[in-house]
């Protein structure tokens, strides 16, 4: 089975498709193929071994077991029922079906839901002596993902059990945590490579700088954690190791990388120090306190990635309408020869940073649309004047 050629889909934060893609490309994927929301690929199946555990951007690998075509929610039991369930994970698993739709016809997702748990547990009953899966709609062995459009129906199982961002590496998080996927992502676009000074200023629990700093130092994200094939009947145990192995000796030495990190809290760098200390991390990423308006940056160029607060009560709105201008003038005055990327969901940032912005890119952080600003600093010439009232 291992040397059969599977279809996979890997889910991805909106807007990172195409870095998604590439890196897909470069872990041997085949017929690989991007729609909005993900990217659909081929390979035998040890390669969602790989794109499990080195992926820095996929939040699932779901692996394609049916495909076709529906008018009725009993045409979905009987595609399901018909479907080798005992061959892919035993009946003493736990599992969980969750299913999306997009102009589906039927009136039902609930009940679509429980067609297709039905049939699976009725299959297994028919093979197992009256013997049925038991449902865990919070840590279940086995994830049943089904994807119904107007006419056809896609069902997957998820090789990856809990979210791909879940690294296992962070401690603790802030109110507003940025998913470590989508942070991987954004430094992707931004271009950074390892040896190139990196700085997050205002660094809240440490994502972009525990990112950054598996990058620089080729650890793959997945090393920490386990995963749901572990738990089907096609797991090869030796594949696997083999893979682990050859992915911990890839590993280059915890030194000290140009990567840097601040936060005017003191309660937030302790945040970052505890997920970086539990990540093994401490002596790859500098930390200090600081105002991000009145730091000088660590090196003459580089690149400066950052999540600021977004307010949504009317007062903290007031308080980020006066500190745009004032980190606009700090990056204007200190940081020429950075590349600057400011990861937001508060549209208002360009026009109250008044910088020129050179390139806008949507992306979404879980449902909530923000947007990457890219701002290449440059001694002079880049200040937006702020419009003349009229």
């Amino acid at each position: 089975m291992n040397q059969e050629t599977h279809r996979f889909f890997a889910p991805c934060p909106r807007g990172l498709e195409t870095p998604l893609n590439e890196e897909l490309t470069q872990l041997g994927a085949q017929f690989v193929k991007q729609t909005d929301g993900g990217v659909s690929f081929s390979g035998p199946f040890t390669l969602c071994y790989r794109v499990n555990l080195e992926s820095r951007i996929a939040s699932r690998v779901l692996w394609q077991v049916a495909h076709g075509g529906y008018r009725s929610e009993e045409d979905v039991y009987k595609a399901v029922f018909s479907l080798p369930w005992n061959d892919w994970f035993s009946v003493d698993r736990t599992i969980m079906v969750k299913v999306s739709a997009q102009r589906c016809p039927l009136r039902s997702l609930d009940f679509v839901t429980l067609k297709i748990k039905d049939a699976v547990c009725d299959k297994f009953r028919e093979n197992n002596d009256g013997k049925r899966p038991s449902v865990n709609t919070a840590e279940p062995d086995i994830r049943i993902h089904a994807f119904l459009d107007e006419s056809n129906f896609t069902l997957y199982l998820d090789t990856s059990g809990q979210a791909l961002f879940k690294r296992g590496l962070r401690q603790v998080a802030g109110e507003a945590p940025i998913r470590e996927n989508l942070a991987a992502g954004i430094i992707m676009l931004s271009g950074w490579k390892p040896g190139v000074p990196f700085l997050d200023p205002m660094c809240g629990s440490g994502t972009f700088l525990m990112e950054a700093a598996q990058m620089a130092l080729n650890i793959s994200p997945g090393l920490g954690r386990n995963f749901a094939f572990e738990k089907m009947n096609n797991f090869d145990s030796q594949a696997w190791a083999a893979m682990r192995q050859e992915s911990e000796a890839k590993q280059l030495p915890r030194t000290t990388q140009p990567i840097y990190g601040s936060d005017l809290f003191g309660e937030m760098l302790n945040l970052a120090k505890e997920n970086i200390e539990a990540a093994g991390l401490s002596e790859v990423i500098s930390l200090n306190q600081a105002n991000v308006v009145e730091i000088s940056p660590p090196a003459e160029e580089g690149v400066l990635v950052t999540n600021p607060p977004y307010g949504v009560r009317l007062d903290e709105l007031e308080r980020l309408a006066e500190f745009y201008p004032r980190l606009g003038d700090a990056l204007k005055q200190k940081f020429a020869g950075w590349n600057a990327y400011i990861f937001t969901a508060d549209l208002r940032l360009p026009n109250l940073i008044r910088l020129t912005t050179s390139r806008r890119t949507p992306l979404f952080n879980g449902a909530l649309e923000c947007r990457l600003f890219e701002y290449k600093v440059v001694a002079g010439g880049m200040r937006r004047e702020k419009p003349e009232k009229a």
